[in-house]
């Protein structure tokens, strides 16, 4: 399973690049880095350490590692913070695919960044 909590366990001295690469030695990796770089829109930012990057970009950084290392269950504690509008979008998309692949997504959020997926799931 993966959790993405309100701290995004990033290492700050090490690059997006290396914090990726660093998950996917440790996890596995389904997908290269730099498809996951490039899936949440960092690829420029792949060589800057960590500590210089936004909240919003550390965010993008945090669900790129969740699309990158195939785990069926994502835990996620506010997905949406810190992110934008393009954020919050390319969020709810990775969440989707992840649902539409056949995996499970538990969130608490004040967005409704799912709503249709959250209803059919009730009912």
């Amino acid at each position: 399973m993966h959790y993405l909590g309100h701290l995004d366990a990033l290492k700050n001295p090490m690059t997006a690049r290396e914090n990726l690469a660093f998950a996917a030695r440790w996890f596995g990796a389904a997908h290269g880095i730099d498809a996951a770089l490039e899936r949440v829109e960092l690829k420029a930012q792949g060589e800057l350490p960590v500590g210089y990057l936004s909240a919003g970009q550390r965010r993008r950084l945090a669900l790129g590692r969740c699309w990158m290392i195939a785990r069926p269950l994502w835990l996620l504690d506010e997905p949406t913070a810190a992110l934008d509008a393009a954020g919050r979008a390319l969020a709810a998309e990775l969440i989707a695919a992840h649902l539409a692949a056949g995996g499970t997504a538990l969130a608490a959020t004040h967005e409704p960044i799912l709503a249709g997926a959250a209803q059919a799931m009730i009912a």
